[in-house]
């Protein structure tokens, strides 16, 4: 159940993340009611927590955070992100989280997630990397070139995926690239030049990687 709710930030964390890890997750536990913030309230919660991650997660596992993002980042899970990418909410208070996304790669994933690489399946890999690998699958957005409204939304997203690539981490880099495949047949011109800087920059990666980049830069990601 999604109904808005009134809810404290720090309880909202709690509902979020303060739970023991389980298949399935709690989430999808039909008989218990999970309020979610109304629209403004979640954008301002979802905002403060990409801007401060390295603050307000450290109590929690890795696993635990797996969890937890997932369930905020899919609308298979919740409605969350929904409210960062409809028109409900003020665009400068959407855009503003938008690009909070970067900080949660920068301050989080880059810092706590292994140097793996999922999409091969990489073994021993941290439980956080498996979200911060598919943030730009399951996110609930993807281009819309021929609509105008949506132009500069697009643009915020493809930056916070640009941004994610000039990180040294290579799990951030894998989800970058995730996110630029799909989004390639949107804006091949946009995530073609983005991944050529990328690979010109970083020179020497791991060959999996480089082969995965050019898969990214012809939209052959699943």
């Amino acid at each position: 159940m999604q109904q808005p709710d009134t809810i404290s930030f720090a309880d909202w964390l709690r509902q979020v993340f303060d739970h023991p890890v389980a298949d399935p997750a709690w989430y999808w536990d039909l008989e218990s009611d999970f309020p979610m913030p109304a629209p403004p309230e979640c954008v301002a919660y979802l905002t403060r927590l990409f801007e401060e991650p390295e603050f307000v997660l450290a109590p929690y596992s890795d696993a635990q955070l797996n969890q937890g993002l997932w369930y905020l980042v899919s609308n298979c899970c919740s409605n969350h992100m929904l409210s960062l990418v409809e028109p409900e909410v003020a665009w400068l208070q959407r855009r503003r989280g938008i690009r909070a996304m970067a900080a949660v790669f920068e301050r989080l994933f880059a810092r706590r997630c292994s140097d793996h690489l999922s999409h091969i399946d990489d073994g021993g890999a941290s439980r956080l990397n498996s979200v911060c690998y598919m943030w730009w699958d399951i996110f609930p957005a993807h281009g819309q070139p021929e609509n105008p409204a949506h132009a500069e939304q697009d643009a915020e997203l493809l930056a916070v995926m640009r941004q994610v690539l000039s990180l040294d981490s290579l799990p951030c880099w894998e989800s970058a690239l995730h996110g630029l495949g799909h989004w390639q047949m949107y804006y091949p011109a946009a995530v073609q030049q983005a991944i050529d800087d990328f690979l010109a920059r970083v020179g020497e990666v791991r060959p999996e990687l480089r082969e995965y980049a050019e898969c990214a830069r012809q939209g052959l990601v699943q």
